[in-house]
């Protein structure tokens, strides 16, 4: 016997596949969600771990920057307190020179020539003085030539004045004081080490 199936078995068929895509849809829709979900807490919380991380590096870098400008105002310091130290250094190796050019002066200079001004600046000196014949500053420069303590004196001018009603020549002199090395003791005491 033939059986016939009067159901209308299409529009079942269509009517399930109808659910079945409602369901994938939203089965798609409520996965889409989750995964945009995750995505964006993964990206959120990739942005505020790099947000931690700027501010710390802007505290490091604070602190760093306080640490280098005390370094530089320690380096300042230094630096300044080494120009004071060479200064006081230099003051105290050359404090001995005006001695040595007035003492040097006192047994140099011959009769008939006086001073006016002596100028010091390093180890240049400047001498005006007043002399009564050409012959005296030359007699003067001879005298510094073979001084231990001065050399090279160069003649700036010389000319003719009147001082205190005497005709007299002014002249103007330039030389340098030399550094005396300090005689090392240590020759004699190896000399007397010999001898014992």
């Amino acid at each position: 016997m033939i059986r016939v199936n009067l159901l209308p078995h299409r529009a079942e068929k269509r009517k399930a596949r109808q659910i079945q895509f409602i369901a994938f849809s939203v089965i798609s829709l409520v996965l889409g969600i989750v995964v945009v979900g995750i995505v964006h807490a993964a990206i959120s919380s990739q942005i505020s771990y790099q947000e931690r991380r700027n501010e710390y590096l802007k505290e490091e870098t604070a602190k760093l920057d306080k640490q280098i400008a005390e370094i530089r105002k320690l380096r300042e310091q230094t630096e300044s307190l080494m120009a004071r130290k060479t200064v006081v250094e230099n003051l105290q190796s050359t404090r001995s020179d005006v001695v040595h050019l007035m003492d040097q002066m006192l047994r140099i200079l011959p009769d008939g020539v006086y001073l006016r001004s002596i100028k010091q600046t390093g180890n240049k000196i400047n001498l005006i003085g007043y002399a009564q014949s050409n012959a005296r500053v030359s007699t003067l420069m001879r005298a510094i030539e073979d001084s231990p303590w001065l050399d090279s004196p160069a003649l700036v001018e010389i000319h003719a004045t009147t001082a205190n009603g005497t005709r007299v020549s002014e002249f103007t002199l330039n030389f340098n004081l030399t550094k005396q090395e300090p005689a090392t003791p240590t020759a004699p005491a190896k000399a007397e080490g010999k001898k014992g």
